[in-house]
């Protein structure tokens, strides 16, 4: 028996076929081979096409099945990882009316802060666990008063990962979870915020049924199987954003575990079975993959919108058609602090742990006579580890105290500059998996089918690769820290 695991990632689609009895990962595959961009058409927006994610995903589909030593036709349920925060509106037909606006999108600022005072912070923190942002209802918001004619048309709103879901089975579910990190969701009630539909003016019927994350949202159609080339009929079982995604993937689902990621964004995310809030909304809480109305299962989200995004840019820019390896092995040759030159990594819309402002990413103390394409690579990969402890100490000020943080071998954590700068800055050991989303998502869609008959039972053959721990390099990231925070604290 197969699980189809497919991720909806910001730059490419990754899917993997899992056999649900050995956990054995059979094949896997990313499509396009190129990796897909951004649409910016005015600062600080970010658009991409949903139809052109249902085109790569089908590519990223046939890539995984055909030509391999099993029958996808034994494929036996399907789970969707996406990117999260994102904005589809689609017509009574299913068909998108717009490009989706993303989430590192910032033009809903001003919708969710009027919302946030509309609803009152203290009602907003207690019941939603954030303040709207500029979060999917926010941006939901702005489509409303700019763009009415499209407005008037939409008959559902969803996630991107929802949407994949309704490309395959013709059916549009949603789950409390991808509803609280759209900042639809009322923690307190357990059901769709009425304070956040009256605040937008919003109709209730917008929202797809609500379902379990882990739960039948619909069966694969017999011309979408046909196309594909799987067996008609079987269950999307799983849907989840990606950094729940991820956590589930590295088997951190109880309280007090804690996962990293390092791709396009940077997040850590924690697990809390109390319902936290940050008082000034730096970091987020949304209901994890597990979380129900009796078993409180909370995910206490740091994010950096720009980690992974700026490495690659690094990369087009100074280095084009260098791999990443030769870059990180470029970056290996030159000493920690880089010879005194300082990246501030925040290129890609507005960060909500700096309190959702658009700084830019900067070069500071740049020695044109000193520095080479080894200096720049390294200073913006240590300029990334340095933004995800400004981001844990804000953690840490919320009762988040991580012992250990587990990650996937993937991204910037396939870099030794970054994963040592990574662990000595923030203190924390890593642990690293031979995992990512797609694989997650596979194995959510055994949990939600009901092929594995526990959470744990998914993970059994799970084992990690290696750990690494802090060491002598500890005082030195943290003087070199000390420096970076002053630098960043220039631009507030």
């Amino acid at each position: 028996m197969l699980l189809l695991g497919i991720d909806l990632g910001t730059s490419s689609i990754k899917a993997s076929v899992v056999d649900a009895e050995t956990g054995q990962v059979l094949s896997q595959a990313q499509y396009p081979e190129k990796e897909t961009g951004i649409k910016a058409l005015q600062p600080g927006w970010a658009e991409q096409n949903p139809d052109e994610w249902w085109e790569n995903v089908q590519g990223a589909i046939r890539k995984a099945t055909v030509g391999n030593d099993f029958a996808p036709t034994d494929i036996a349920a399907i789970g969707i990882a996406y990117q999260m925060h994102g904005l589809v509106t689609v017509d009574s037909n299913g068909n998108a009316l717009r490009d989706s606006i993303i989430w590192c999108d910032s033009r809903a600022i001003p919708y969710g802060e009027k919302a946030f005072q509309q609803i009152g912070e203290e009602r907003s923190l207690s019941h939603l666990l954030n303040s709207p942002g500029n979060f999917t209802a926010a941006k939901l918001a702005w489509v409303k008063e700019k763009e009415p004619q499209v407005f008037q048309k939409i008959a559902q709103v969803m996630l991107p990962g929802d949407y994949i879901a309704l490309k395959l089975t013709g059916q549009a579910t949603i789950s409390p979870s991808s509803l609280s990190e759209g900042i639809f969701w009322d923690f307190q009630d357990e059901a769709i915020s009425q304070d956040v539909l009256q605040a937008f003016g919003f109709e209730k019927s917008l929202i797809p049924t609500v379902q379990p994350t882990f739960s039948e949202h619909g069966y694969l159609e017999q011309n979408i199987a046909e196309a594909l080339g799987l067996k008609a009929g079987i269950p999307v079982s799983y849907k989840s954003g990606d950094q729940p995604n991820n956590a589930l993937s590295l088997n951190v689902l109880q309280p007090g575990e804690v996962a990293a990621t390092a791709g396009t964004s940077g997040v850590i995310y924690g697990i809390s079975d109390q319902l936290t809030y940050d008082p000034q909304s730096r970091i987020n809480t949304f209901a994890h993959v597990n979380h129900s109305g009796y078993q409180k299962r909370l995910g206490v989200l740091l994010c950096i919108n720009g980690t992974g995004i700026l490495n690659r840019w690094l990369r087009d820019t100074v280095a084009p058609g260098v791999g990443y390896a030769q870059l990180n092995e470029e970056a290996a040759s030159v000493a920690p602090g880089s010879d005194g030159l300082l990246v501030l990594p925040f290129g890609n819309g507005a960060e909500r742990m700096l309190g959702n402002k658009l700084i830019g990413a900067h070069l500071h103390c740049l020695d044109l006579n000193l520095h080479s394409r080894a200096h720049l690579i390294r200073a913006g990969q240590e300029g990334i580890a340095f933004a995800f402890r400004y981001g844990l100490d804000i953690m840490r000020e919320n009762g988040m105290n991580p012992a250990i943080i587990r990650a996937g071998k993937a991204n910037m954590f396939l870099s030794p500059v970054f994963t040592e700068a990574f662990v000595n800055v923030t203190g924390v050991p890593v642990e690293l998996y031979p995992c990512d989303g797609s694989v997650g998502a596979a194995l959510g869609a055994g949990i939600g089918a009901g092929i594995y008959k526990t959470e744990e039972e998914a993970f059994r053959n799970m084992k990690p690769l290696a750990l690494v721990e802090p060491g002598a390099l500890q005082p030195r990231y943290e003087e070199l820290y000390q420096q970076w925070k002053k630098a960043l604290l220039q631009h507030f």
